[in-house]
């Protein structure tokens, strides 16, 4: 199957009813966050776009990042840095490991974020209210907050849930983590019902990628040969993950009947990169299941034991998890995310629009900008 994909390609000066992007979401769209936070981010990310690390999971931009550029705003700054951010444009709550439910156990026992959804979408009420006490008050010139009347004029965003479904996937396998999903599809809901509250309108979900596919998952999720489907991902898992992305649909079904005014939309961003995965040729790519910046003598280039851009002595030899020359022929950057060049791709299937249920045109709502 190959990707329709056309973005309408206008001038600079495209107009668009929306006037900003609330971004929610872990490490698929955090553009930095996470390291405004806890700074510790170095090479090779950022390489092919930023020429330096720029907080993001990737060797240059995310979907996120596409995203604002066709509907003409800003890249989002993250909500977290307090430096040379620009919230007028919208936010970026998104922050690398976060999960839609609060964390049961320790944050430094599980490794996750402390900004899980809920966390995230306090920001956003707080943000809100910033603005409209700057908005009221007599202070107004050179404030780089939202207006107070874009909250309703705004797409919100969600790209989360993976880390819910990952974190304790290899110590209680895919019946353990299947027992709690329905209340990760619940938050999300929730959460869509809050902003809609607020005058949120738009909302677009994108679902769980195919995690059977990913590099880091087929070197640390145990499973047996015969679970391999003939393009080299674990079937098992796709299935379990497929499972999710059923529920959430039908979860965003049954609300979406009691917000009369917005537009709810389900993503299948789940779908895109199965075929990119799969069948990677067919989009320019030359490589699916095998990262790009990693280490590892196998079929994978990725050993947890040393991440991207990292030194480690294994086995009485130093060895460095070095990034390949070539991140537009790769699926996956670091084995966990996805390259630009896949970035890209999976963009531009969704402004294509067909990747939406129910369908958005977004160009009835906005002159695209291309996205290069």
């Amino acid at each position: 199957m190959f990707l329709p994909i056309f973005v309408v390609v206008l001038t600079s000066e495209s107009k668009c009813e929306f006037k900003a992007i609330f971004n929610f979401g872990d490490s698929n769209t955090d553009t930095g966050g996470f390291y405004a936070a806890f700074p510790a981010q170095s090479g090779p990310f950022g390489m092919t776009y930023f020429g330096r690390p720029s907080g993001r999971a990737s060797d240059g931009r995310l979907i996120v990042d596409f995203l604002t550029q066709a509907l003409g705003i800003p890249h989002l700054s993250p909500y977290l840095q307090a430096i040379g951010s620009d919230f007028r444009h919208g936010a970026n709550f998104a922050t690398l490991a976060s999960t839609v439910l609060l964390p049961k156990t320790s944050l430094f026992e599980s490794g996750l974020s402390p900004f899980a959804l809920p966390i995230q979408i306090n920001q956003l009420k707080e943000l809100k209210a910033r603005a409209e006490e700057s908005n009221s008050s007599e202070r107004k010139g050179g404030t780089h907050l939202p207006s107070p009347g874009i909250f309703t004029k705004s797409i919100y965003t969600f790209y989360i849930g993976q880390n819910d479904f990952t974190s304790e996937l290899a110590a209680v396998g895919i019946a353990g983590v299947q027992r709690h999903l329905p209340q990760v599809a619940e938050q999300i809901a929730a959460s869509i019902k809050e902003l809609y509250a607020l005058g949120g309108r738009t909302f677009l979900v994108l679902n769980l990628a195919p995690i059977g596919c990913y590099p880091s998952f087929l070197v640390g999720l145990p499973h047996n040969s015969s679970d391999l489907d003939e393009f080299g991902c674990m079937a098992s898992y796709n299935v379990a993950v497929n499972g999710y992305n059923r529920l959430l649909k039908e979860t965003l079904d049954e609300i979406r009947r009691h917000l009369p005014q917005s537009n709810l939309v389900y993503v299948d961003t789940n779908s895109v990169l199965l075929d990119l995965f799969r069948h990677p040729t067919n989009h320019g790519l030359k490589y699916g299941t095998k990262a790009c910046c990693g280490y590892g003598d196998g079929a994978y280039n990725y050993d947890a034991r040393v991440y991207c851009g990292n030194t480690k002595e294994i086995n009485g030899s130093s060895v460095r998890a070095w990034a390949c020359e070539d991140p537009f022929n790769y699926v996956s950057w670091d084995g966990i995310h996805a390259t630009e060049a896949a970035n890209k791709l999976t963009t531009l299937a969704i402004l294509n629009g067909s990747w939406f249920d129910p369908p958005l045109r977004l160009e009835d709502h906005c002159e695209l900008n291309p996205i290069g």
